[in-house]
């Protein structure tokens, strides 16, 4: 069943497949230093967060670490992203993460997976409201990276998944990527052979993506 998935997957075309994230992706974190004085940025995130197939280093949330780090005052990062995450298990995490880090900003990276595996829309919904609830409720300010599916999910369902992550960051008044892989996902020669995670070279051009909403709650301090 995950060869039929797979191949499935590697016939979309490739702004829907982009969207996807791999089932069979192993679990990875990335972290950066943390100085105790330094305030904090939590990702909360999956393959996309988590460089699937990429050198240690070389993703987006390491970039962005690098860009904080340089800032005045400088920030640290906490990359808790990891392969496969969905919303249900990011929802599940998030408490213990807000307690521990104290995280002045929360980036949430989910909902991709929970598409893929046919899980219901408005679960998927719920969970993201709930991190986000949660997020404002530490402290934290909340930016939701929102993500597209491919066409053979129908109009109707691209378009309800799409507006979800509008919906939820109006509600709740946090910032919003609409899509996080913007002018990304139509170029082949930016993903790796899977043809559903960015290569090293998009990176940047995902971060680029990020950096105006996100740098706009930064430079609130």
């Amino acid at each position: 069943m995950r060869r039929r998935l797979l191949g499935r997957l590697a016939s979309l075309p490739l702004l829907g497949a982009a969207a996807l994230l791999s089932l069979t992706a192993a679990p990875a974190t990335g972290q950066s230093a943390s100085p105790a004085a330094a305030p904090l940025a939590l990702v909360l995130g999956d393959s996309l967060s988590a460089e699937y197939g990429l050198r240690r280093g070389s993703g987006w949330v390491a970039l962005l670490a690098e860009r904080l780090a340089a800032r005045k005052p400088a920030w640290a990062v906490f990359n808790a992203s990891i392969s496969g995450e969905t919303t249900a298990g990011g929802h599940t995490r998030l408490a213990a993460l807000l307690a521990e880090h104290r995280p002045r900003l929360l980036v949430i990276e989910l909902g991709g997976n929970d598409a893929l595996r046919g899980l219901d829309l408005a679960a998927t919904a719920r969970n993201l409201e709930a991190m986000v609830t949660a997020g404002q409720a530490a402290g934290a300010r909340v930016i939701l990276l929102g993500m597209r599916m491919p066409p053979n999910y129908g109009r109707r369902y691209g378009e309800q998944f799409e507006q979800m992550y509008r919906d939820i960051a109006k509600r709740r008044q946090c910032a919003l990527v609409p899509f996080l892989l913007e002018g990304i996902g139509e170029r082949l020669d930016l993903f790796q052979a899977d043809r559903i995670h960015p290569t090293e070279a998009a990176q940047p051009l995902i971060l680029a993506n990020v950096w105006p909403a996100l740098s706009a709650l930064v430079g609130r301090g």
